[in-house]
């Protein structure tokens, strides 16, 4: 398929309608989510902002050009990929970035995991990137986007859900989730099943992508497939420009800590994955409540016996 498909559809493009700029406070966490997927003239750019948000604060297009070996037009697309209509909009997130960090904020910290380190300093280092990665996730998630999926979900004949390796991890989690409250949900991680199960959607029914990277092949083919049936379809990804965004009705950014040999991209993107996951659970909950209630305390007695308790007298 061609990029011309969310253009010949008369649903939303990527991601829904055009929703503000990210805060300020989530400017670091968008550049972090968003540099490895850019080009190394923009990542110049992105890192200078995120490492002196005070001084970029104060140079034009032209001055911010120069100090990063770049061009003007290299500056403005970075302020646009990084959710800035222009680089007016992205000067007065750096400025209200850097008042914060003058506020007296801690910096981040580097929490790369050596072969010979003791495991407190293991336990420390990954709690702090979980804590980061929570953090990031929360502060990009778009709530317009992350409400219209909820609304959706809430609504829906039936929920299919697409993930491989860690990622269908979630997407079981998000299943079992929307079952005990009474929702049909379906994980799917088999690439073939999940086609063959996306053919028979419909409008009024819901496809989730769940892909940190934004171009598993494996599952942007079902979602895909959904799309076009009339299903609604939201993506999670760390990629928002990444592939998969162009069969997504509402797209959900995550974040991830940053790799390294002993903490894989799978193993950094699970956590912000999982609050995502969360959020929509919760919020379809808050939605269905007249019937999620009853349906959870329901599934809570009926294995209540399993975990040592509500044991029934001989």
């Amino acid at each position: 398929m061609t990029d011309d498909v969310k253009e010949t559809s008369s649903r939303v493009p990527l991601g829904g309608p055009r929703t503000a700029p990210p805060a300020p406070a989530a400017l670091a966490a968008k550049v972090r989510t968003l540099a490895p997927s850019m080009t190394r003239s923009m990542q110049r750019v992105a890192e200078a902002v995120a490492q002196d948000p005070a001084g970029c604060a104060a140079l034009t297009v032209t001055g911010l050009a120069e100090l990063t070996g770049t061009s003007e037009a290299t500056v403005v697309r970075t302020a646009r990929l990084l959710g800035y209509p222009g680089y007016r909009d992205l000067r007065l997130a750096l400025a209200g970035l850097a008042a914060a960090q003058q506020s007296g904020r801690a910096p981040a910290i580097t929490t790369d995991i050596a072969v010979d380190d003791p495991i407190a300093g293991v336990v420390a280092k990954l709690a702090h990137d979980e804590r980061q990665t929570l953090a990031d996730t929360a502060a990009g998630l778009d709530t317009a986007q992350l409400g219209a999926a909820v609304t959706a979900l809430a609504a829906a004949r039936r929920t299919d859900v697409y993930g491989i390796g860690a990622s269908g991890l979630v997407a079981q989690d998000l299943t079992q989730k929307l079952l005990r409250i009474g929702l049909i949900a379906h994980a799917h991680s088999d690439p073939h099943l999940a086609v063959t199960n996306a053919v028979q959607l419909r409008a009024g029914d819901v496809a989730v992508a769940i892909t940190h990277s934004g171009s598993t092949g494996d599952v942007i083919e079902p979602l895909r497939v959904a799309f076009e049936r009339g299903a609604t379809t939201v993506a999670v990804t760390g990629r928002p420009d990444g592939p998969v965004t162009q069969y997504a009705d509402h797209v959900l950014t995550t974040s991830s800590a940053r790799e390294s040999e002993l903490r894989p991209a799978a193993m950094s993107s699970r956590t912000g994955q999982l609050l995502v996951v969360d959020c929509l659970f919760v919020g379809v909950a808050q939605r269905t409540y007249a019937a999620a209630g009853p349906a959870l305390s329901a599934s809570y007695e009926a294995l209540a016996h399993r975990h040592g308790s509500g044991r029934r007298r001989a």
